[in-house]
């Protein structure tokens, strides 16, 4: 089969496109014909082995896909050759033509979504359902801020908010962001980049329920000043060290949460994965895809992927 492959720790530019032997399953496991894979800033941190991932060689890259499955392990249940599917934290990497993935993390993909749609959902939803949902247990009616939100997890959680009925404000850096948060039916647009953006919030009366912040190590300190009384945020990305004045926290008995995708339980996995279905199949829920590479651009990929201004998501069409 043909697989993205790089044989130790490195830049993009030594991914390569070779061919090797398709993976064999084990009883426990599925095999899926990939169609389609995310790219996500993760898969950049395996692959150089930055942010404390590590990667075994040689690595293909790749935790998000969607396809089709071709076999199954005979100790598996509750699936069916033939069926389409989304995958995250596969075991051998989804840049290729096959891949071999676990039922805790294998998840039906509704009719509604094409698989390159379907290679969006496992890190971008999944995290912003648990960020707004499961870590700042956000209610219908609050105000909530997505601090950063054109990239593939501001974009879910913008219309994960909507759905639920939560005043959504969102922030861009670019015009080409504003145009897109518009097309998402975001009607406060503010401008991150603008040293003062948060100013008319900062007071417990003005302040959010929830802020969904993606990069904390620049906004943070701001972001609790501009918290309502028992505020939350949820810190989704972060890029360095930030200092804060906890007394903002103190007076508005506020919390900080990190979120991490990682820690996650697989039955809580599977939770979310049945609350996103009806969503994504009814249209409320719909990934944004920014470009499509070919298999032999996952290097262009990756490098895209960490560039600032990002508009939705990045994927990998496999044929």
């Amino acid at each position: 089969m043909k697989a993205v492959q790089i044989q130790q720790y490195g830049p993009a530019s030594e991914l390569a496109l070779a061919e090797v032997a398709a993976p064999s399953i084990n009883s426990e496991q599925i095999l899926v014909a990939v169609k389609a894979a995310g790219v996500n800033p993760v898969d950049t941190y395996r692959r150089s082995g930055t942010n404390n991932y590590t990667a075994t060689f040689p690595h293909t890259p790749g935790l998000d896909g969607a396809g089709e499955i071709v076999e199954i392990g005979q100790d598996v249940t509750g699936f069916t050759v033939g069926q389409r599917v989304y995958f995250s934290r596969n075991l051998t990497g989804s840049a290729a033509e096959f891949a071999v993935c676990i039922p805790t993390h294998t998840f039906p993909l509704a009719d509604a979504l094409s698989y390159e749609e379907g290679a969006c959902l496992g890190i971008p939803y999944t995290t912003a359902h648990r960020a707004l949902l499961g870590r700042a247990n956000a209610k219908t009616g609050e105000k909530v801020l997505v601090h950063g939100a054109t990239g593939a997890v501001g974009i879910a959680v913008v219309q994960l908010a909507k759905a639920m009925g939560m005043e959504v404000i969102a922030s861009a850096g670019t015009a080409e962001g504003k145009a897109l948060l518009e097309q998402q039916g975001v009607n406060t647009i503010l401008d991150h980049k603008a040293d003062e953006h948060l100013a008319s919030y900062q007071s417990v009366e003005q302040g959010f329920d929830v802020i969904i912040e993606m990069l904390a190590n620049h906004n943070l300190d701001q972001d609790l000043k501009a918290l309502a009384f028992g505020g939350r945020v949820a810190v989704v990305g972060n890029r360095g060290t930030v200092e804060i004045n906890p007394r903002d926290l103190m007076a508005r008995d506020a919390a900080v949460m990190g979120v991490a995708l990682a820690n996650i339980k697989p039955s809580e996995l599977s939770l979310i994965a049945k609350s996103l279905y009806p969503l994504l199949n009814c249209g409320l829920l719909k990934p944004v895809i920014r470009k499509v590479y070919p298999l032999a651009s996952v290097a262009e990929a990756h490098e895209d992927v960490l560039k600032a201004g990002a508009q939705g998501n990045l994927v990998i069409s496999i044929n």
